[in-house]
Parts: structure tokens; sequence; C-alpha cells
């Protein structure tokens, strides 16, 4: 952790809010949901602000803020649903965006100006159970809150929350005028001793449906089952699972990295076979910190089975939780629970991957086998150093890159033979040519590909060797060799959504094998469903070489929604709707490009083109919208 950095451990109220059925309305409508977002947090944010708090995350659909009253909390919660309301009101029912708001009491941890700890998870699980347009309360805020305003409140219950030890009492807000002072749902006084014969009929036909339920228990579902026609995507024809991100229960923000990589690992040996379809750790992840049920994971996603856990860290020891569950039939298939010493988190995590395979059913052959355990250091010291380089790395900007290499050399300098370490480490310098943060970006890549092959000379059947050696020849515009390198990459970890979507460029700029670019890009696409900017960018290249313009403007729009000041995107919707004779949007995208780089010229253009002929169209169309030569 950088020296500037330190942790501030206080009582906080916590509000956490997100879009009920925020990826169904993305579906739906992607622009028009991330406009009327955008306006909508813009006003939650100032009511935040007007009550004292201050906002400290915004990922996506969700908000985290901050306030140092429980008064203020709730008072800033109803004035925000209030307001939404009004707003969502002049919209049609399908475009409304309704927020649930989940508000708690308890000791936080501060690091910079995030906030980690069991008060906020218990926020976010509140929110969870509150209906959209609705606001949710822990007991404590309610204690706080019940003289000081003048609100209802419905006692609904004590509800068991993911990864917290104790029940937690929940009390629904009653807004509306008419409610006010009211309290419903609690709990009756002890009856009357005139009451016992009824009293005991009723026991006697409670214990009968109890016997009944228990004869009946073993073929009914442990929870509400995913629905198989809800689902966003059709399922594989093969076991497919998603690897939900292991909740951090150490208390430590520092540890996050720690937690992080034991989903990745699973996943990435997960992947290693063809037999199992594996959901990318970028779209598994989107749920890290949300109170998600099962069931929505495995419709939005696709997939039948779903992976979720927990670590705790202390010191030298580590505490894993694990369950496997197959969310079609509602049922748990397997789970586990390790308290070991942190040398053996490699064996836990062999044993984890393992006991999903068995739980599926699944044979893998020798090849699989041999590969599943292939994690190329047994050094733990070398291990933690690279997850927490990776989570630098990450950060894709130049001051985390360059503190991600130092990590990475660390972990080489602790094991001489480390992989991984040799790869990620090209990648920071990968990254140094690609956005031009190096001063020479030529010795940036002759630098990785020295690295690469110092990788190679130790082993290979690695496939971020291939993946990473193909990047470099597609830096040097050699891209048959990079088709044939990520042809490797993908071999090794067949279900790799980052390997095929790498494998699909290389075809989009080797040629005429656009439709081979497609197949892969879209099979990315798949395993990633909420992929990062990159698919959506090359795959409206691909469609705008292969002349499918309209979905050439689709793609590129998803892309600049993720990423909107990456210019090559804007350019590629300005070629997209030039070449359509949509000549006003060509202007107003090409706009965007001289925006976001004032020194554009069309000498900076790294696109394929299917002929020469295409080129000069395109070109040529870029100069009517605008753009310099």
């Amino acid at each position: 952790m950088p020296e500037n950095q330190r942790t501030i451990r206080k009582l906080s109220a916590i509000l956490s809010a997100d879009v009920k059925g925020y990826s169904r309305l993305m579906s739906d409508d992607e622009s028009h949901t991330i406009e009327t977002l955008k306006k909508y947090r813009k006003v939650m944010s100032e009511i935040i602000l007007q009550h004292t708090g201050r906002v400290v995350d915004a990922p996506g659909d969700n908000l985290l803020a901050e306030f140092s009253s429980a008064v203020d909390a709730v008072r800033c919660a109803v004035e925000i649903q209030k307001t939404l309301k009004e707003k969502n009101e002049i919209l049609p029912e399908e475009k409304r965006l309704k927020f649930r708001i989940g508000v708690n009491i308890g000791d936080i941890i501060q690091d910079g100006g995030n906030l980690y700890g069991e008060g906020v998870n218990i926020a976010a699980r509140i929110e969870g159970l509150a209906c959209a347009g609705g606001i949710c309360i822990s007991r404590n805020v309610y204690d706080h809150v019940k003289n000081k305003l003048n609100l209802g409140y419905e006692y609904i219950g004590e509800h068991s929350v993911k990864n917290i030890k104790d029940p937690v009492w929940i009390y629904k807000l009653l807004i509306a005028d008419e409610d006010a002072g009211k309290l419903i749902g609690v709990k009756p006084k002890r009856a009357r001793k005139k009451w016992l014969v009824p009293a005991v009929a009723v026991a006697a036909v409670i214990v009968t449906s109890i016997i009944w339920h228990f004869v009946q228990s073993a073929y009914r579902p442990e929870f509400e089952p995913a629905s198989i026609e809800k689902m966003a995507y059709p399922l594989p024809d093969k076991p497919s699972i998603a690897v939900l991100p292991f909740d951090n229960m150490s208390g430590e923000p520092e540890q996050e990295f720690f937690s992080d990589g034991l989903s990745e690992e699973i996943i990435t040996a997960l992947s290693k076979s063809s037999q199992i379809f594996v959901i990318a750790r970028n779209s598994s992840f989107t749920y890290k910190g949300k109170p998600v049920k099962v069931q929505q994971v495995a419709e939005e996603l696709g997939v039948r089975y779903v992976l979720e856990g927990s670590v705790r860290k202390d010191q030298e020891r580590v505490r894993i939780t694990a369950q496997l569950i197959d969310a079609v039939k509602g049922v748990h298939l397997w789970a586990e629970r390790y308290d070991r010493e942190l040398n053996d988190i490699f064996a836990i995590q062999d044993d984890i991957t393992k006991q999903i395979i068995a739980a599926l059913h699944i044979k893998l052959t020798t090849g699989e086998d041999a590969r599943l355990e292939s994690r190329y250091t047994n050094n733990l010291q070398a291990y933690l150093k690279l997850l927490e380089g990776i989570a630098f790395w990450s950060r894709f900007n130049k001051d985390d890159n360059t503190f991600a290499r130092r990590l990475f050399e660390e972990s080489i300098a602790l094991d001489a033979n480390y992989l991984n370490a040799y790869i990620s480490l090209a990648w920071t310098y990968l990254l140094d040519a690609a956005y031009g943060w190096s001063e020479s970006r030529s010795k940036s890549v002759e630098t990785a590909y020295e690295l690469v092959q110092k990788a190679l000379s130790i082993d290979e059947s690695f496939p971020g060797t291939y993946s990473a050696l193909g990047s470099i020849h597609v830096h040097k515009g050699e891209y048959e060799k990079a088709v044939v390198l990520r042809q490797k990459a993908a071999a090794l970890e067949p279900h790799s959504a980052y390997y095929r979507g790498l494998l699909g460029t290389a075809y989009l700029f080797a040629g005429d094998r656009i439709d081979e670019a497609i197949a892969e890009l879209k099979l990315a696409y798949r395993l990633d469903p909420f992929p990062p900017s990159w698919i959506f960018h090359y795959l409206g290249t691909a469609y705008r070489v292969k002349g499918e313009y309209e979905k050439a403007v689709e793609f590129f729009k998803k892309a600049i929604s993720k990423t909107p000041d990456y210019w090559l995107s804007h350019l590629g919707l300005s070629a997209s709707y030039g070449l359509t004779g949509r000549e006003k949007e060509a202007r107003a995208a090409a706009a965007e490009v001289l925006r976001i780089d004032p020194n554009f010229s069309m000498e900076k253009i790294m696109t394929p083109f299917r002929n020469k002929a295409d080129k000069e169209r395109t070109l040529d169309v870029l100069r009517k919208a605008g753009l310099p030569e």
C-alpha cells in the first residue's frame, strides 16, 4: 500500500442504494438507462450534500453515502425516494429507474476516500431487502430515529444476511403522510391462559405440518430457483458456472486483493477445461459487494451453477467458506469450511476446484487434469506480491502501472522462475507502449519481448505467455504470427473470455477473416456478458469492416457508454454513420474525437480495412465529417 494511505475506524450512518432490475433496463434500452441514471445520480448527490452527507462511491447503478447522523441519513433517504418518484411519473413504466435504499449504523474502516467493514456490508444487505422505491433500516437506526422523525415503520423480522454472523432486525419505512406515527408488525403480547386449549389445538396442527414438511423437504428446493425462461442467454450445452468474488471478511481493505485473487484463481483453473462453461471474472465481479440472490446471478449471466464464499485472512491463518449452488433446482450441491495455515492456500484452491468438478460430474482429460494444478510457484510471498500487483495494474493508469511493476519485480526476486510474474511484468511495459506512458514505445515493446522469452524458457505451457507474445506481434504489425500465438493461448484455456477476445482481434487485423473474428468476439461476449469496452469496440470494428454498419453503430455506442473518452470508438462511430449517409451524426462523433484529442490526425488511425477501396472510402467519409489529415 502506498505510504500516504492510512486507515481510520469510526462509527457512521451508511446509506446504500441501487436500481431494482438494472440489468433488464440496460438490456432493453442501454442509452436511455445510462442517461437517466446520470441525471438521477446527480439529483441524489445534491440531496446527500444538503443533508450533510458525502457520496463515497457510485459504481454502476450503486451509490454509497456516509453520514455522521442516522437522522440525517434517513431524512435524506426519504427525500431521495420522494424526489425520484416524481421524476419517474413522467416516464413510461418500463423506463423508470426505481432505487432500493438501505440504511445502517455501524463501525466502519475509512481507507483514503473509501469505506469498508461490517457496517457497510450490512447496509448493502439491507438495501437488497427493500422494494423498488422503498427504504429499509436496521434496528439500531430505528432506535435513533423513531422518536425524532414523523414517519411510519413496519417491522419485517429478523433476517440472516450473507456473511454476517448474527441476524439483523429490519424495519421498512412508511413515508406516506397517512402512515406517520404507525408501527406495524411488532410482536403481540403473551396470550392469557384462557387461550391455552385452542393453543394446544393449534400446536397439534403445527406439529402435523412440521412432520409433513419433514417428509416433503427432500423434494423441495431450498430457495427460489432460477427460471430458465427468464435467463438473458440460453444455457450452454455443458455445465455452466459463475464464480462470485469471495467476500473479504478480514475487515482490512488492503486484503481485498487476496480475496479477489482466490476467486480469480478458481475461474482460471476451471477455464482450462473445455467441458465447463465459465463466466469471466469481469462479469462475475460486477456483483462484488452487492446483496444479490443466486437466482438473479444465474438469470442475468445465463448459467446453472454459482459458487460463492468468503475469506478471512488473519496473520498466518486463513479461514475460507465456499458453497456450490444449483440455481435452477434451488439447492446447494456442496459446501465446505477451511481453517488452515496461510501456507495451505494453494491446497485449498485445488480442493475447491476439484470439488466443483466432482459435483458437476465432469471427467477431465489427462492434459486438463495436469493443467488444473499449474500455478507456477509454491512461494507464498511471491504469490501474494503478484496478487497485489495485479490489483494495482488493473486500474489502468500510469502511476498504478508503475507501482504494479515494482511489485512484480519483487515477486520475481522471491521466485526467479515465477511465470505469472514475468508475464505480468511484461504487460506493464505493453501498457506503457499502448497508452504512450513511456519515452520510447519501441523500447517498451522490446523489454516486454525479453520478459516473454524468459517465461518461454521456463515453461511453454502457460497460455499467458502466448497471449503476451501475440500482443507484441500486433504492436509490430505481424498479424498472422499474432493469430497463431493467440490460437495457442485459447487452446490452453478454451473458456477464457480474454483469450477468445484477443484471438478475435488478431483475426480482425489479419485480413479477410472477419467472420472468424466476429465468432470469437461473440463467444468472448457470451463468456463475459458485462464485458470491457474493447470487446464492444472490436465487434463494432468487425461489423464496420464487414459492411454491416447499423450493427457497427450499435456496438460502438456500447463501447462509448463504458469508456466515453476512448477516441478510437468515436472514430469508428463516425465512420459507420458516414458510411450509411448519416452525415450529421458522423460530424457529431468526429467532433468528440477532436474534443478528446485536439491533436488528432489521420496518421494516428490504426484500424483494419477489408481492402484498399474500403480504406479510401472510409477515410473520405471521415474527412467529410471534419477530421484533419
